[in-house]
C-alpha cells in the first residue's frame, strides 16, 4: 500500500472515530438533559439551551462521518470538530455554570460549522 493511500485510510479512520465518539456523547448528554439535569437546573430556557447543544452536536457528529469523503478531510473535520467544541461546549458550560458571558464564544462555533460545511465543497 502506498504511503499516500495509507495516510488517507488513517485520516478516514480518525474522523469516523471522532464522529462516533462525539455522536455517542451527544446522545448521552441529550439523555442527561432530558432526565437528570432537571433536578439541578430549574430554568426552562437553560434546559432548552442544553437541548440545542446536544442537537447540534449530534447533527455535526453525523457530518463528521462524511468528512473522509471530502477532498480536504482534515480541514473539514477540524472545522466541524472545532464548531462542536465551541458551539455545543460553550452552551453546555453556560447551562452548568450560568456564566452567560461564555455566550460570546457560541457564534464562533456556529461560524466553524458553516465553514466546515462549505469546506466539504473544496
Amino acid at each position: 500500500m502506498s504511503t499516500k493511500i495509507a495516510a488517507s485510510v488513517a485520516t478516514s479512520s480518525i474522523w469516523w472515530k471522532v464522529g462516533a465518539v462525539s455522536g455517542a456523547t451527544a446522545v448521552l448528554l441529550g439523555a442527561f438533559g432530558a432526565h437528570g439535569l432537571q433536578t439541578r437546573v430549574k430554568d426552562p430556557k437553560l434546559l432548552k439551551t442544553w437541548e440545542t447543544a446536544a442537537h447540534y452536536q449530534l447533527i455535526h457528529s453525523v457530518a463528521l462521518l462524511a468528512v473522509p469523503f471530502a477532498r480536504r478531510p482534515n480541514l473539514a473535520g477540524g472545522l466541524i470538530a472545532s464548531g462542536i467544541v465551541l458551539f455545543s461546549g460553550s452552551l453546555y458550560t453556560i447551562v452548568l455554570t450560568e456564566h452567560k458571558r461564555l455566550g460570546m464564544i457560541t457564534p464562533m462555533g456556529g461560524l466553524m460549522f458553516v465553514a466546515g460545511w462549505l469546506s466539504l465543497l473544496l
